[in-house]
């Protein structure tokens, strides 16, 4: 499979322009679709707070409108005078009953009003109730009603002539308005089936609920009938305290996951509790799949036809040239191809137009080129005879200055003849760097002879060193200028000393005398003619045009220009003088070797 793609350009264009254009829109599809679906939880997270706040509303002004119709009645004349007389009057009973009747009737949610007073006379009601279960949550909780000035009850059952109603009660203690002490206490029911009606016509979500819960986290209404007056973390343990005034949070109970939304009633420390189902989300979100899969599934389908034509119109004239080169002979003249596109196309047949006459002209160079390499060959072979009869001619020296025991001249005419043996070296570039020392211990030999007691050369090499490959005759031409420009004008003696030091990717070779050194005006001259031979290398580097050797020569110059024909720009001479202290030369030579 994959060689018949790799056979066709045209095939290798399609699938990765299809790849190219498949992976963007399948992304877009699947971040749209998480967008959607994030887009559709929020909002139904953001409509189910909103209905908490309604409900949060409704329900804090009915509460607000029991404890204001608690504070109304104790503060009303005919129920103080009849919990602070023991005289029974029953106008007054039944005045301050129809009053209380009236107040609870013309409100669905106030189940009952009740006031028992002090004194021993008949308790004020509206209802008939023939048990009551607040006189033992009044002993229960009596130590927090009586340290209150209202209290909130829990939810309680109350039996009537009408059967069982379950109610939540605000209690508080009547006193007199002047002597201040305790004549009564009152108490208004709230009917928990008005609540729950307010709670289940709040439009929350389908197959979600919402549960009230009162100051100790117990439900008082909503949901399942069996569940009130039991703890929520009976009911779904784990689901946790809610600290907060309001927030959402994901519980997972028997498998099925459910979004919570709570928001508090902080007048009465009450808490409402949503739970949606996560379901609910999904059964929208497959609505949102299926829309984004279809309109993906309808843009790739027109995306890979027009991909598949425009391939097909760009590669035509390729896959023609092609065609028209395939059985083309190399050692024919290639012929021109007619070009009819203006387009980068049309640019590359102009191109390759181009070429074929170039092609023509680099063989004809090519060929001179080879017989002017033949001929160099000749003459460096016949530049070898020569050597040859200089090195015999010295060694002759060399035994008659032995046989006369002219020790001096015989060991300057053999250091003279390694020195020489070394220089040529049969025409090879490079040596180690054992044998570059060697080679300018042995031209050190011969000036020492001419110049004694001039000067003294001190080597400091890293042994690691000896054995690593470098370009020949670098050190001694340096060594040379020290001792002819700097030492030998000094009239005291001068010295000279060789560094080499091992990097962890390179060579650094340090030069440094104790000769006159070089002034300003031509340490400048000299930096600007090293500046002038990084700007032609550079220049042909950068014209692709091969870097023509420089003829060996023993000058600063011709050394800098070999470092950087052989290393690169970052291996050229740097150069330090101080006029009347010396000078320093360093370069640098990394391993691997240059061409």
């Amino acid at each position: 499979m994959w060689r018949w793609f790799a056979k066709s350009l045209k095939r290798k264009l399609s699938l990765l322009i299809i790849f190219a254009v498949v992976l963007p829109l399948l992304s877009t599809g699947v971040v749209s679709y998480r967008i959607a679906t994030n887009v559709t939880e929020e909002k139904a997270k953001e409509a189910g707070m909103n209905t908490l706040r309604q409900i949060t509303d409704k329900l804090d002004f009915v509460i607000q409108d029991v404890e204001n119709t608690s504070i109304f009645l104790i503060g009303q004349r005919d129920i103080q005078a009849y919990l602070s007389t023991e005289e029974r009057d029953v106008n007054s009973y039944s005045q301050i009953v129809g009053t209380l009747w009236n107040l609870s009737y013309s409100k669905n949610y106030m189940s009952n009003i009740s006031i028992t007073p002090n004194n021993g006379n008949p308790q004020l009601v509206t209802t008939t109730i023939t048990q009551s279960g607040l006189h033992d949550l009044l002993e229960k909780y009596s130590s927090i009603y009586k340290s209150s000035v209202k209290w909130w009850s829990p939810l309680y059952v109350n039996q009537t002539a009408d059967g069982p109603k379950k109610v939540i009660s605000l209690v508080r203690p009547i006193r007199d308005v002047t002597t201040f002490k305790t004549t009564g206490t009152l108490s208004i029911s709230m009917d928990q089936a008005e609540l729950s009606r307010y709670l289940t016509e709040a439009g929350w979500e389908e197959s979600g609920f919402v549960l009230l819960l009162d100051q100790n986290d117990n439900i008082i209404s909503g949901g399942d009938p069996a569940w009130l007056g039991k703890p929520l973390g009976d009911i779904y343990p784990g689901l946790g305290a809610f600290q907060a005034q309001s927030g959402i949070r994901s519980f997972e109970n028997d498998g099925k996951l459910h979004t919570v939304l709570f928001n508090s009633i902080p007048r009465v420390n009450w808490k409402l509790v949503g739970f949606i189902p996560t379901h609910i989300y999904q059964a929208q979100n497959e609505y949102v799949l299926t829309v984004t899969a279809a309109a993906i599934g309808l843009a790739l389908v027109i995306a890979i036809i027009v991909v598949l034509y425009f391939l097909q119109w760009v590669t035509k004239p390729l896959i023609k040239l092609t065609h028209y080169l395939k059985d083309l002979n190399p050692e024919d003249t290639i012929p021109t191809y007619e070009v009819k596109n203006v387009d980068e196309v049309g640019l590359l047949v102009r191109s390759y137009n181009k070429l074929s006459d170039r092609i023509g002209r680099l063989k004809e160079q090519v060929q001179m080129n080879e017989a002017m390499k033949k001929e160099a060959d000749i003459m460096a072979l016949q530049a070898q005879i020569n050597p040859h009869f200089l090195y015999n001619t010295l060694s002759s020296i060399h035994w008659i200055a032995l046989m006369n025991k002219d020790k001096q001249i015989a060991e300057m005419v053999g250091a003279l003849s390694d020195f020489l043996r070394f220089s040529l070296n049969k025409g090879e570039e490079f040596c180690t760097v054992q044998q570059e020392i060697a080679h300018v211990q042995n031209y050190i030999h011969i000036q020492s002879i001419r110049f004694p007691d001039q000067f003294e050369v001190e080597f400091f090499i890293d042994p690691q060193m000896m054995s690593t490959p470098m370009l020949k005759l670098l050190l001694q031409p340096l060594i040379e200028n020290g001792l002819i420009h700097g030492i030998q004008k000094k009239k005291a003696k001068g010295y000279i000393y060789v560094h080499g030091e091992q990097l962890e990717d390179a060579m650094k070779f340090i030069v440094e005398d104790t000769g006159i050194g070089i002034d300003d005006m031509k340490l400048r001259d000299i930096q600007q003619q090293l500046a002038t031979a990084n700007q032609q290398l550079g220049l042909l580097n950068s014209a692709n045009e091969p870097v023509l050797q420089a003829k060996t020569s023993y000058g600063i110059i011709n050394v800098h220009r070999r470092l950087l024909l052989h290393y690169g720009l970052q291996s050229g001479l740097q150069i330090e003088s101080t006029p009347g202290a010396g000078t320093r030369i360093t370069f640098t030579i990394p391993h691997l070797k240059g061409e």
